[in-house]
């Protein structure tokens, strides 16, 4: 792990692998339940399990990513790591009388039987990941999540994808949100670029397409988290059950519209239309023209309809996200401006986010950059975000 504080150079590709390499030191073994299966999910600082019982798809699915990561990267460890969680989410997260998969578990037991397009969307990377780093049976797990997805979330008339489905698929929602729909265009880009089968390459644009072309000019380019069932903005909904809090957010939030200005440069990758350079400039300098901290650095979690910040915090996946997405650019467009940025943003995480002493990111910092806790990963964190926007900077880099 890191020892000391220093300012390494951020635009090595050796340099970040390494840093992957001392993340994924943090939770490896400690995380491997070797008892119940799966993954335990929440750690102190120092790496000690602050609760031995809850286990969620998101976090599941992101323990998996992460170590399919690691071995693609080249250590050897992590692929027995990700297979541990591949058998925990088909023997324990599957629903195996209704299909797709329940949304969390109190150790093994179904505390929480709903089915979520965003966990979907999280164990459609997961197996995408795994397959791609040499897993192969995980081929079988991504057609049969990309079918579930087909078959009940999908959304013919409106082209994007459902929120929330009762356990037997009988009953739904009449919300729709940009977040789960997000993860989705994600998912099915890795899922694309681990098959090279081109429809899941032709949905991921299809939801970019209608997000950000269609939907977002309803809130002037931004992007609006909420919707009713007809994607017509929802301004006065807010979030009242504390396990969904969490995914359905308040306000405008820069970390979205920095992940979708990523996501974009992600499918141009593979399709190159020049409106998705286009917007994915536009969104990067609108998130961060509203949501960086002239003052202390970093960038604010949400803003209001008016311009005004509504929570100052320092989330550290926004921050990660804007490492992302700034090199994405600075590949893309060669302008020195991009660059600068995600130097800027990189020492500022290295400064404040990253623990030096035992590894891995803080979860959350108050604006002037101060810890609200000794729990270095709540439930779902897993430290996914860095290690995804790092492996992105890797590739740029390379």
């Amino acid at each position: 792990m890191t020892t000391k504080l220093s300012h390494p150079s951020f635009t090595d590709p050796a340099w970040v692998k390494k840093h992957i390499k001392d993340i994924l030191h943090f939770y490896s073994p400690i995380c491997l339940d070797k008892k119940m299966g799966g993954y335990y999910q929440c750690f102190f600082d120092n790496g000690y399990i602050c609760d031995k019982t809850t286990k969620t798809l998101v976090g599941t699915s992101r323990f998996i990513y992460i170590f399919s990561i690691g071995s693609l990267l080249g250590n050897s460890s992590c692929i027995s790591a990700a297979q541990h969680g591949l058998k925990f989410l088909e023997d324990c997260f599957l629903d195996k009388k209704h299909g797709g998969f329940f949304w969390s578990l109190h150790g093994k037991r179904v505390n929480k039987p709903i089915k979520l397009a965003y966990g979907h969307a999280f164990a459609l990377l997961a197996a995408s990941k795994a397959y791609q780093s040499g897993i192969h049976k995980a081929s079988g797990l991504i057609a049969y999540i990309y079918n579930i997805i087909e078959t009940h979330f999908w959304d013919e008339e409106h082209q994007l994808y459902i929120d929330k489905f009762s356990e037997d698929w009988s009953k739904t929602s009449p919300y729709r949100g940009q977040n789960a729909n997000m993860h989705m265009c994600e998912a099915l880009l890795a899922a694309y670029e681990a098959t090279g089968d081109k429809k899941y390459l032709e949905k991921a644009y299809t939801i970019a397409k209608r997000l950000i072309l269609e939907i977002a000019p309803q809130s002037s380019g931004l992007i609006w988290e909420h919707y009713t069932d007809d994607w017509t903005i929802d301004w006065s909904y807010k979030e009242t059950k504390n396990s969904l809090k969490e995914f359905r957010p308040d306000g405008f939030i820069p970390g979205h519209t920095i992940e979708w200005s990523k996501l974009l440069l992600m499918v141009e990758r593979h399709i190159h239309e020049h409106w998705l350079i286009d917007k994915a400039i536009q969104l990067y300098n609108k998130a961060l023209s509203k949501g960086w901290d002239q003052q202390f650095g970093g960038v604010f979690f949400s803003f209001a309809k008016d311009g005004s910040i509504l929570d100052s915090d320092k989330n550290y996946w926004v921050q990660a996200e804007a490492i992302g997405a700034s090199i994405l650019l600075a590949e893309k467009t060669d302008l020195s401006l991009y660059q600068a940025n995600y130097l800027h943003l990189f020492h500022y995480i290295w400064n404040h986010f990253v623990d030096h002493k035992y590894g891995g990111w803080y979860p959350l910092l108050n604006r002037q950059n101060k810890r609200y806790s000794n729990i270095k990963s709540p439930v779902n964190k897993t430290d996914y975000h860095p290690i995804a926007n790092c492996y992105e900077a890797i590739r740029a880099l390379s």
